[in-house]
């Protein structure tokens, strides 16, 4: 039971290091920090003055023989703050060389080297050329929460390299606003994107309660509410998501919007952390009455079993019981069973032999005019994306975007496949998944009050399409706080896009562009973005426009690309790397190998089995735990929404990436392109599901996505 005049707060420091203690500790220095964060006056704890310290308020405090946790206890107020804890040595020289302070512009409380151990390694540049932050004024430096002392070193920047060597030592909202000036941003730019809160009028630099109310503190601090917080906090002291937002995120979940609200930004930017933050936020502030219910939904099945698995972390138990988590094809499938639909939806293809049967009528002029995957994309990109069932819905419709045209004549003729292939599935009880949702949508209108969310959230929106969004408008009435729709335009790998606005959702201009990578290492940012820097930009519309400013807070290895002669020396390859792994001590439930299909997968499964290696392969529907011992096994759709230490891509050869089949055989160049908009994409997110290290293989003749400009052949 915390002490109700004291208050205990963790920084993400603490966790960082607590993360690093060996398991056998770890469990003393939890006991410790219970009782600590119980009431940190308890006679037991004995706090020490640090005479080196570079903070007058820092102290150690004894946990055993070789651990000291250091702790910022104030000169006035209640509030405690464990800043980190480590061996008695390492624990001291961590508070020689960190400041903890209340910054005097901004009013949050900072972190930062007072004394660089590494300082900027100097770098090749011409001594005449002005330095980086040359032109900005010291008053906006200050404002953007560069610690005043730090300003002569700040002023001596002449690269980004340098910029990059001081990052661990600077305050992480002074690093975010100096790398995008550096990038280009103008002051102002910076501001708005990165400082859109309101600074406070009257700062106490020994108010440290106070100071951890600002947006930029509570990105690194947290205030432990009881037992239970604390507890789940150091069982996962990596999983900082839980419990740390960047202030572009909270101000997306932790406000009331009047309308449809968006968050959009590339793989890493924490757009479905933000998501399920927002759920939660609503059902605990805003529908938290019984009757309240939050549709919670994505595109796949496997997304959906992942997101549930992490909303349960952050949620209360009366929280979480009003959010429904699931696929939309699934939730369509179960909505119109329960009101008696007596298709079945086919999911498994047994829909194409009457499709087959349906092209036949297709005889003539129209078969030689059109080859056959003229007609299946005529069906998937505008008959069944659009909702339409009639042919004069068809004769109305325009068809932008579609690379071949046709007179109204042929409209006519083409109709009549379209009509028959309906009829041959109806006489079968059958639907397609999108005909489906069409009926869901259709009973709905005709049935206003048959099934109400007071609001959804929508993660991974790139991949849903027309029909779904108007299905989620049917579903949620118009009312503050209704829709909350995350997605990133350069993820889009399934064959859907939709207009928000014509789907009845108006943003109007309600949202925000996550720009800070939390997940990939700025190496393997850059790898994975030049994978699809040359797709036109035409092809990509808004997310050409939101590729620029980003900005990964890690640092590691350059990605590794390899093309090797065949498939056992591939294999060889990354036998080598994962013994390297583990000899590294790293844990193969940490690595993930992905592959483009299910059927090469198998492959890569059998033959690492066969070299004794522990493997666990992903399936649909399954929520990731790390219990399971074993590297990970996974196609590139099924990685999507995960994260890894480790991702290795096999098999990335010329026909498999891109992925040379039927499907995607086509005489349209319009498809064509889009084609290969989403095999780029989907390798995008395949190597952006790496949090430290990247390795790339092919073998035989390599994918023309992976050029080896630069890259070990």
């Amino acid at each position: 039971m915390t002490h109700p005049h004291i208050k205990v707060a963790i920084s993400s420091d603490f966790l960082d290091s607590f993360s690093k203690i060996p398991p056998k500790k770890q469990s003393r220095v939890a006991n410790f920090v219970q009782k600590f964060q119980s009431n940190p006056m308890l006679p037991g704890i004995n706090y020490e003055k640090i005479n080196v310290a570079a903070d007058s308020n820092y102290r150690s405090v004894r946990i055993d023989d070789a651990y000291r946790g250091i702790v910022l206890k104030p000169a006035k107020g209640n509030v405690y703050v464990l800043l980190w804890v480590d061996q008695h040595d390492d624990a001291y020289s961590w508070a020689r060389n960190k400041k903890c302070t209340i910054n005097p512009e901004t009013g949050s409380i900072q972190i930062y080297e007072s004394v660089f151990e590494a300082e900027p390694q100097e770098d090749t540049f011409d001594l005449s050329e002005p330095c980086l932050f040359d032109g900005v004024h010291d008053r906006h430096l200050k404002k953007m929460g560069v610690p005043e002392e730090l300003l002569p070193k700040i002023r001596n920047i002449r690269t980004m390299k340098q910029l990059e060597a001081m990052s661990s030592g600077l305050p992480h909202e002074a690093y975010e606003a100096l790398y995008f000036l550096a990038e280009g941003f103008s002051v102002e730019e910076v501001f708005n994107e990165l400082i859109n809160y309101d600074q406070p009028s009257n700062i106490d630099r020994q108010d440290i309660a106070q100071a951890l109310e600002h947006p930029d503190s509570k990105r690194r601090f947290r205030v432990v509410a009881d037992d239970k917080e604390l507890m789940a906090m150091l069982e996962a002291p990596l999983e900082k998501w839980r419990v740390f937002l960047h202030p572009a995120q909270r101000m997306l979940v932790e406000r009331s919007w009047n309308g449809p609200v968006r968050a959009m930004g590339g793989a890493g930017t924490g757009k479905t952390v933000a998501a399920l933050h927002r759920a939660k936020w609503l059902a605990e502030n805003i529908f938290n009455q019984n009757s309240d219910k939050i549709l919670f939904t994505t595109f796949t099945r496997n997304l959906a079993a992942d997101l549930e698995f992490n909303l349960e972390k952050i949620c209360s138990a009366d929280g979480f019981s009003k959010i429904e988590v699931v696929n939309l094809d699934r939730w369509v499938n179960l909505f119109l069973r329960q009101n008696g639909y007596e298709f079945d939806i086919s999911y498994d293809g047994r829909h194409l032999v009457f499709w087959e049967k349906a092209l036949k009528r297709a005889s003539g002029d129209l078969s030689i005019r059109f080859d056959k995957s003229f007609f299946r994309e005529e069906w998937e990109h505008l008959i069944q994306s659009e909702g339409i069932t009639t042919l004069q819905q068809y004769l109305d419709t325009d068809r932008t975007g579609r690379g071949i045209r046709i007179s109204r004549k042929e409209r006519v003729a083409l109709w009549a496949v379209f009509e028959e292939y309906r009829l041959l599935l109806n006489d079968n009880m059958l639907k397609e998944p999108d005909d489906a949702m069409h009926d869901a949508l259709v009973m709905l209108e005709n049935n206003p009050g048959l099934v109400k969310y007071s609001a959804a959230i929508v993660d991974e929106a790139q991949d849903m399409g027309p029909l779904a969004f108007r299905l989620l408008r049917q579903l949620v009435p118009e009312s503050a706080n209704d829709l909350f729709i995350a997605g990133d335009a350069h993820q889009r790998i399934y064959r859907r896009k939709a207009v928000l606005g014509r789907c009845g959702i108006n943003i109007r201009g309600r949202g925000k562009k996550l720009r800070i990578n939390y997940r990939t290492t700025e190496e393997n940012r850059i790898w994975a973005e030049s994978i699809i820097s040359s797709i036109p930009g035409e092809s990509l519309g808004e997310a050409q426009k939101e590729s620029n400013g980003y900005l990964s807070m890690m640092h590691g290895l350059q990605p590794a690309v390899h093309n090797l002669p065949t498939f056992e020396d591939e294999i060889t390859h990354i036998l080598k790397h994962i013994q390297a792994l583990e000899q590294a001590g790293e844990d193969l439930s940490c690595v993930c190998l992905a592959v483009r299909t299910n059927k090469i997968l198998e492959q890569y499964k059998e033959r690492l089995e066969d070299l004794n290696i522990d493997v666990i392969k992903i399936l649909p529907g399954d929520a990731i735990s790390s219990e399971k011992k074993g590297l990970r096994l996974a196609t590139m759709h099924r990685v999507k929404g995960l994260e890894f230490d480790h991702m290795i891509i096999a098999s990335v050869n010329k026909t498999i990436v891109p992925y040379d089949s039927e499907h995607f055989a086509t005489s349209d160049e319009f498809i064509a392109r889009d084609n290969e908009v989403m095999e780029r994409s989907l390798l995008y997110v395949a190597a952006t599901r790496a949090r430290k290290t990247l390795l790339v293989t092919s073998y035989g003749e390599p994918s023309k996505f992976l050029g080896f400009k630069d890259e070990s052949l």
